[in-house]
């Protein structure tokens, strides 16, 4: 896509924006006939053909809109318009936009053009398509340009990985791919086996995947900025690549959805991706406990204790709650061989969350109250949520054993989310700048491109948002 500051005599296509607003001024330059059927609202498209051009009237609603709701307009309308847009030069006509309103509308019509499997043929991958708007120098439509593809090839990563079907991502060929993204941005890989993994003590991790007829793949990719006293974001993705639940079985009704059980991954790769390309000025270190949960002779069970990289012992009482055994080592390896000045974990860890907060928010955790504001005024800037809930001390009784320092679960049936939250923060080595983001309801759900539950691309664009303005 190209972003072009110039307006010719003729165009084939156009698109014109309208708030509600707006068009009460301008709709009376309309026929009767439009006027009946258009009136501004957000997502109302009209499609007015004259000689030689197709006029697509897109509806944004009212005109006090946030910049996100600009970017939702735009993903629908190249959802549902995708049959009929052509890959040729494209005038936008919308003086009321502001430069940032404008970017989130370039982003949407490339999100709008996920669909799985991905192979980019929608017209606005086309290198005849162009946008041609006039309110903008080009320079900031080349930044624009710049941001708006490098956040949608990260985003689609993100949801292309949680789309694909269990045996079309195993942990082979997810490292693979890691490792081609990572001399592709030269990005430095390293992964551990499981006889390394044993070495280093990597036991709440090799616990989950001891099960596994796949070799271990706990995976740390780093990206490094030429900034100096750049900050350091330490960021630990979920990968449980399919989740049976283990020896504690789920129930088979919706398993199929459990190939979504890496949302917290694929966040932090989009987030790596858009990094990369963008060159922003801080350093990341990404760590991926690649494995699934799966069920066999060699898989854990229920009242094993299993000793974590930071010395801790925890009592198994429930395999489904691998999870968060895996981000423990996880955040324990991070903080003990590395100096970060944020320290965050994404996972789609918790029913308890979904239940909670459907797909409204993802549940964050956190200790300390300056990342805690600016991951809750970046959610809402870029409407991938979060919302704070306590880690008060009372809920770390509900985590002691008899038979080990932790257990993996709590037996009363309520407050499962905040249960793990409090648990993983025994494995944060008193990091001062911890958030766990909780987004089982969030990274998995309704879409407008799929026809059952599919990725939303969560995370990547709350993550890239925080790096890019916060650092």
């Amino acid at each position: 896509m190209k972003l072009i500051n110039k307006k010719n005599k003729k165009y084939t296509q156009i698109f014109q924006l309208f708030t509600e607003e707006e068009w009460k001024k301008s709709g009376k330059n309309y026929n009767k006939n439009i006027t009946s059927f258009f009136t501004g609202k957000k997502y109302e498209v009209f499609i007015h053909i004259e000689e030689e051009s197709i006029i697509y009237l897109i509806g944004l609603g009212k005109s006090t809109l946030q910049n996100f709701e600009v970017q939702q307009v735009a993903v629908k309308f190249s959802q549902t318009q995708k049959e009929k847009l052509q890959a040729v030069p494209t005038l936008v006509l919308a003086d009321f936009l502001k430069e940032k309103q404008f970017e989130e509308f370039v982003k949407g019509l490339l999100f709008g053009t996920y669909n799985y499997p991905f192979d980019k043929k929608h017209a606005f991958w086309n290198p005849g398509f162009e946008i041609h708007f006039e309110n903008l120098s080009q320079k900031k439509l080349d930044v624009i340009a710049s941001k708006a593809e490098a956040m949608a090839n990260g985003q689609t990563a993100c949801q292309e990985w949680l789309n694909k079907p269990a045996n079309l991502k195993k942990p082979d060929v997810l490292s693979l791919y890691l490792k081609n993204l990572s001399r592709k941005y030269e990005l430095k890989y390293t992964a551990f086996n499981r006889k390394k993994c044993e070495e280093l003590g990597l036991g709440a991790y090799l616990s989950v995947n001891q099960g596994s007829a796949y070799d271990a793949a706990f995976t740390i990719i780093e990206y490094k900025t030429t900034v100096k006293n750049a900050k350091t974001f330490g960021l630990v993705g979920k990968c449980v690549l399919f989740d049976t639940g283990g020896i504690s079985l789920k129930n088979p009704d919706n398993m199929h959805y459990m190939k979504s059980d890496m949302g917290g991954a694929t966040a932090v790769i989009g987030t790596l991706i858009y990094a990369a390309e963008m060159k922003l000025p801080v350093n990341i270190v990404a760590v991926l406990p690649i494995t699934d949960n799966a069920i066999s002779e060699n898989a854990f069970l229920p009242s094993d204790v299993i000793t974590a990289y930071n010395g801790k012992t925890i009592e198994v009482l429930n395999t489904d709650a691998e999870g968060r055994m895996i981000l423990a080592d996880g955040l324990s390896y991070l903080a003990k061989n590395y100096k970060t000045d944020f320290l965050i974990d994404l996972a789609t860890l918790t029913g308890s969350s979904v239940r909670m907060f459907g797909d409204t928010c993802g549940a964050m955790f956190s200790n300390n109250d300056e990342l805690k504001n600016l991951l809750v005024k970046t959610g809402d800037t870029t409407n991938q949520r979060v919302w704070n809930l306590p880690l008060w001390d009372v809920w770390k009784d509900d985590i002691q054993s008899d038979v080990a320092d932790l257990k993996n679960i709590s037996m009363k049936p309520i407050g499962d989310c905040i249960i793990a939250a409090k648990f993983l923060e025994q494995f944060i080595e008193n990091h001062p700048k911890w958030a766990h983001l909780d987004i089982a309801g969030v990274a998995f759900g309704n879409t407008g491109y799929a026809k059952e539950k599919a990725a939303t691309g969560f995370g990547v664009q709350l993550l890239a948002d925080l790096m890019e303005n916060y650092h």
